[in-house]
């Protein structure tokens, strides 16, 4: 469960560093905010791996949710369009992401099957 939870705080941060690159551009005190946030982002995104998610799995995730996140949140705090093709996308995305997930379980079942031999 831990490992859920740190990888969605490294989404997190992730999405908040990229934000915060945006504000930045009429604010630039932010890019302390994106050094952050990109740092922490990548640190937790380290202790997932340590804690055994496949390297596909766990950059997947956080790379569609980090994309979908941020890109709601832009429109809700910038103004910034999301069209319905723009959702489609992501929704694509997403589904591919938990598509390589299922995958990746499936893999391990049947190495942990052979090993077994």
């Amino acid at each position: 469960m831990i490992k859920w939870l740190l990888l969605v705080g490294a989404v997190a941060f992730e999405v908040t560093a990229s934000l915060a690159l945006k504000g930045a551009l009429d604010h630039p005190s932010l890019y302390a905010v994106v050094a952050v946030g990109y740092l922490t982002s990548l640190v937790f995104l380290t202790a997932v791996l340590k804690r055994g998610v496949p390297l596909g799995v766990a950059y997947g995730i956080w790379g569609a949710l980090g994309v979908a996140t941020t890109a709601v949140m832009s429109t809700l705090i910038f103004d910034e369009a999301l069209t319905g093709v723009m959702v489609l996308g992501m929704a694509i995305v997403v589904v591919g992401v938990l598509t390589v997930e299922l995958g990746s379980h499936a893999a391990t079942r049947d190495q942990r099957h052979r090993a077994s031999r």
